[in-house]
């Protein structure tokens, strides 16, 4: 069995644009979708939390810091044969005045947490596969905690390209794939996730 966590925000829970704070169905969200097309001899667990960053403490909110729930969350699932961080979109919120370049460190935080985590296979490193999230479109309801934040999101996804590059980890734009929804320009649609886990299958494949 070929063991997958995807370690993610509200785009890995299935957070729904049109009903906010509800979510979609385990058959609509992309990992439930990804799980039925790998097949038999994969698992797929989900670990979205909605507003969950990188390395960043929420003063709004409780348990968002990705950094302090990783290390736990890969000893409860290993062993791992391939762990998916796509994260950022959260970091971009108006105050905790980020740049582009500093969400990206807190990636290369998480990657380092994951290599030496020894939650693959024998004690050994899981492989790594970041993702981009793609960028903020117009914000509606969110408009207030984000800001300036879809001009820095389209700017996310070469800074994180670059310095997954200096450490050779697998990389991935989702903003090649998917859009944000116009309903409030940050979370995705069912169309979206089906055509994210489509792409991600390949993804996989080349990597597992």
């Amino acid at each position: 069995m070929i063991r997958i966590l995807c370690f993610g925000d509200s785009n890995t829970w299935g957070f729904r644009p049109d009903k906010p704070f509800t979510r979609f169905g385990h058959t609509i969200r992309w990992t439930g979708i990804l799980r039925m097309l790998l097949g038999d001899g994969y698992e797929v667990i989900e670990e979205g939390l909605n507003g969950r960053t990188t390395v960043w403490d929420d003063p709004f909110g409780n348990y968002k810091n990705g950094k302090t729930y990783l290390p736990p969350c890969l000893e409860s699932h290993s062993e791992l044969d391939l762990v998916i961080i796509m994260l950022g979109t959260n970091d971009l919120k108006a105050y905790f005045k980020l740049t582009p370049a500093d969400v990206a460190q807190g990636l290369k935080a998480l990657h380092g947490i994951v290599k030496s985590s020894g939650s693959g296979r024998d004690g050994t490193a899981p492989a790594i596969l970041i993702i981009a999230p793609p960028p903020l479109g117009k914000l509606t309801l969110l408009a207030g905690a984000y800001g300036d934040a879809p001009e820095k999101s389209r700017h996310l996804a070469p800074e994180i390209k670059r310095i997954t590059s200096l450490f050779g980890c697998h990389f991935m734009d989702a903003g090649k794939i998917v859009t944000s929804s116009p309903i409030d320009g940050v979370h995705w649609e069912a169309d979206q996730h089906k055509i994210f886990a489509e792409a991600l299958l390949e993804k996989i494949h080349s990597i597992v």
